[in-house]
């Protein structure tokens, strides 16, 4: 008779740490992985196209129930008056309205030197631990209803992050907030709940604190400016906090102030995660992960330079001066700094709020999106490139896009688009061969890599180019990208010799979350001639230049 004896509560705790490490070190796989392919797209409902090697296809086969002819029984006995109801009804969802803080949002003093907030970590890191053990004790002692997979991730730590992340905010919670976009599929789910609360929430700053930066800033008479201002904000983030102020010719405005100590935080805030990970969990020499996160590092720095951020707004007015559909708030330079930035106060909802639109207007507004994707790309080669479904406001009532938050905009040169734009039209008519030299040229690969590597790095390009092979609308309500690109993953970490190009990561972050909100909104588009029309303009354009500037 063999008996099964169970492991200490010591032993469950190691374990379950281990294996939380090694998820934290997925998470930044998961920001590394998005620099080569913008995983979270969904695939297209075909079967592919000539060229495409079937032993990677993962289909899932769904099973089709004979329901449509009751639902077309129903529709018929719907008149006119009843469907413009129902969609008058959907569009009040989504009709303009002010902004508030989270209820989450508490008032506290943001941490400003590197010591204060260093603390706050440690403090975090016990209190994990301490949460974990009570966790592993619970789980011991048979306390089903506590069965977690992971006691790092319970409940009560999860408090504990959420808490920690929203007091300190910076670059910490800027990480926090851009996983929360990203395609749960990848991400443990309970880090994914952890990092949609931390999204939809943050601290704000006592008012003397946050007159102290606007004084430093702007000076002490910025207040005569205005004729008035709100000392609570209606809106917290990762970097900053917004408050609604009135000018004196009575315009409405937006002012953004960024919480002291944050922009001088990012590099050791960092580098605090990276040591707890090198200690930790051997992460895989494929990963290059010093090349992620230095490339992270320089782009938060960006973002908290207010006066870049105010001059990309500028410039993205300016592209976009007259478009049908996107508007770019003005900026008002006379209360704007290094750490304070006022605009044009809009109105509108957050995209993930559009999601019970009509099928129409979540096409109009899903095709925009990705087609402003390319544009900016291809077109101005200067991309905003943070995803966050706060970052475009819906206006029901003038149907328009409006742009905001410019702090993450790059620009791009010829040298880079110029291959780029080949790979994904090579992936987009089934060219395997050109998909691999163009990628060479990137630098993407060194070109003497193994054979397995090259198939899978081709193979995935080619499953992220479905949208724009599909001569039909692509439907982006069907989902398996995402585990497609993570079946060729091993491979790719194996054997990869070389990070990816600089210009990638916060480019395959925007083109994931492009995607991503096509598939939140279940759009039905037709991507390829969008992608032709952008292509042809590219290199028409390319051809009228003088030869010197071909080069």
């Amino acid at each position: 008779m063999f008996s099964f004896r169970k492991p200490s509560s010591s032993l469950c705790f190691a374990l379950h740490q281990q294996r939380a490490i090694t998820r934290l070190a997925l998470v930044i796989i998961h920001l590394y992985v998005l620099a080569f392919y913008p995983i979270g797209v969904p695939p297209s409902a075909g079967p592919g196209w000539p060229g495409q090697s079937a032993r990677f296809l993962h289909r899932s086969s769904r099973i089709c129930y004979q329901s449509r002819s009751v639902h077309d029984a129903v529709v018929t006995r719907l008149t006119p008056e009843d469907i413009k109801k129902a969609r008058e009804a959907k569009q009040a969802q989504v009709k303009p309205v002010r902004q508030k803080l989270s209820d989450r949002a508490r008032e506290r003093k943001v941490p400003a030197t590197r010591i204060s907030r260093l603390v706050n970590f440690g403090g975090l890191a016990v209190g994990l631990g301490i949460g974990a053990i009570a966790e592993v004790a619970k789980q011991s002692l048979g306390d089903m209803s506590a069965l977690l997979d992971s006691p790092l991730l319970s409940e009560a730590n999860a408090e504990r992050i959420v808490d920690t992340l929203c007091k300190v905010r910076g670059a910490a919670l800027k990480i926090g907030q851009m996983l929360s976009i990203q395609d749960n599929s990848f991400i443990n789910p309970q880090l994914q709940k952890i990092f949609e609360r931390v999204r939809q929430s943050a601290d704000f700053m006592p008012s003397w604190q946050m007159k102290k930066v606007l004084e430093e800033d702007l000076g002490p008479g910025w207040q005569e400016k205005l004729l008035s201002f709100e000392e609570k904000p209606f809106a917290a983030a990762s970097i900053g906090q917004v408050h609604h102020g009135v000018l004196k010719d009575g315009r409405e405005i937006a002012v953004k102030i960024q919480y002291p100590g944050v922009a001088e935080s990012i590099h050791s805030d960092i580098n605090n995660l990276m040591s707890v990970l090198k200690i930790s969990v051997i992460l895989p020499e494929g990963l290059f992960a010093d090349s992620s996160l230095e490339v992270l590092q320089r782009e938060l720095a960006w973002e908290c330079d207010y006066k870049r951020e105010a001059e990309c707004a500028k410039r993205f007015r300016c592209l976009l001066e007259g478009d049908d559909f996107f508007q770019v708030p003005e900026v008002i330079d006379e209360l704007s700094g290094t750490r304070v930035l006022a605009m044009e106060l809009v109105q509108g909802v957050p995209l993930d709020r559009c999601v019970d639109l009509d099928q129409e207007t979540r096409n109009q507004i899903s095709f925009n999106i990705l087609q402003l994707c390319l544009r900016e790309l291809f077109e101005f080669r200067f991309m905003q490139t943070d995803p966050n479904w706060a970052n475009f406001f819906y206006n029901s009532e003038t149907n328009k896009v409006v742009l905001l938050d410019f702090g993450a905009c790059r620009s791009y040169p010829e040298s880079f688009t110029d291959d780029y734009i080949q790979v994904v039209h090579a992936a987009s008519v089934g060219d395997r061969a050109t998909v691999l030299s163009k990628s060479k040229d990137l630098k993407f690969l060194t070109g003497f890599e193994a054979k397995a590597f090259e198939d899978a790095h081709v193979e995935a390009v080619m499953i992220l180019g479905e949208a724009f092979a599909s001569a039909e609308p692509f439907d982006f309500g069907v989902q398996s990208t995402t585990q497609r690109i993570q079946s060729l993953i091993p491979v790719m970490l194996r054997h990869r010799l070389t990070p990816p190009p600089e210009e990638t990561y916060s480019l395959h972050r925007k083109m994931a979350g492009s995607f991503l909100i096509c598939s939140k909104l279940n759009a039905q588009i037709p991507c390829r001639d969008m992608f032709l029309d952008i292509y042809n303009s590219y290199i028409k354009r390319r051809q009228s230049q003088p030869p010197e500037m071909m080069s």
